[in-house]
């Protein structure tokens, strides 16, 4: 199985989600693809079945913030300060997608690691919420309101957001890496009351955390995306191939 590595900048919310697609839809059986990512202009992404009608879309167009669809489930994210990764990667009897996605989440745990000292004691979650109960309240819209197992914490603080879906025999994962405090503004462009808004931006600001407020320094991204990239091939013990972006695209 051939790993490779796709960089693809910083890009719009459109094209980041359409390029997983893409990934999906090249169907090559025999190999993986780890991809790093940002985005320009900020945007709000909503899981595969969440009602748009959680957001309030015209404040976010008057702001500058775009609205996509994801192809994974999962609740909204307001892309904004972080570094986003996908996986796309065959599954089989071997494999499960369940297994696959605590594998992907250590990868990243252990590229977090090496990344700086602060970041060594990350946690995977290890309970699975009870996401019937948790879906009937107003923060329920919100992706980093609270963490599902295997997750990556940080003194019991969700710091990486994952979602998956498994399209035919490949499994498309992907998630943010919060790096700065910008996400918690995903309350302001939600269509609830200003009081509701207020309780759950404390709420959260006690579940969440980012690498900036852990390592208490700017984001070199480049330098987060090489530990990143060394923790998967540790963890699955292979070297990358970079693979180029412009053929990808075309």
């Amino acid at each position: 199985m051939k790993w490779n590595l796709l960089k693809t900048g910083i890009s719009t919310g459109k094209f980041n989600m359409d390029y997983d697609i893409k990934l999906i839809e090249r169907n090559l059986k025999d190999q993986i693809f780890l991809r790093f990512y940002r985005w320009n202009p900020y945007c709000i992404s909503l899981g595969f079945n969440q009602s748009i009608e959680s957001i309030d879309v015209n404040k976010a167009n008057g702001n500058g913030i775009q609205i996509v669809k994801r192809p994974t489930g999962g609740r909204a994210i307001l892309h904004s300060e972080e570094l986003t990764y996908s996986v796309v990667h065959p599954v089989d009897n071997i494999i499960s997608p369940k297994v696959l996605y605590g594998e992907i989440n250590l990868a990243l745990k252990n590229g977090l690691g090496s990344y700086h000292p602060a970041l060594q004691n990350l946690e995977l979650e290890h309970s699975q919420p009870d996401f019937q109960s948790f879906y009937k309240e107003n923060k329920s819209s919100l992706c980093f309101a609270v963490s599902a197992k295997s997750e990556i914490n940080y003194k019991g603080k969700k710091l990486v957001g994952s979602a998956q879906r498994k399209i035919g025999n490949l499994v498309l994962q992907h998630g943010s890496i919060l790096c700065g405090k910008f996400h918690l503004n995903l309350v302001d462009y939600l269509n609830i009351s200003s009081n509701q808004k207020e309780r759950i931006l404390e709420e959260i600001k006690h579940t969440t955390t980012e690498l900036s407020t852990i390592i208490k320094e700017e984001i070199d991204y480049e330098k987060l995306i090489a530990s990143l990239t060394k923790g998967f091939e540790d963890h699955f013990n292979f070297s990358f191939e970079d693979h180029p972006v412009e053929e990808m695209i075309n």
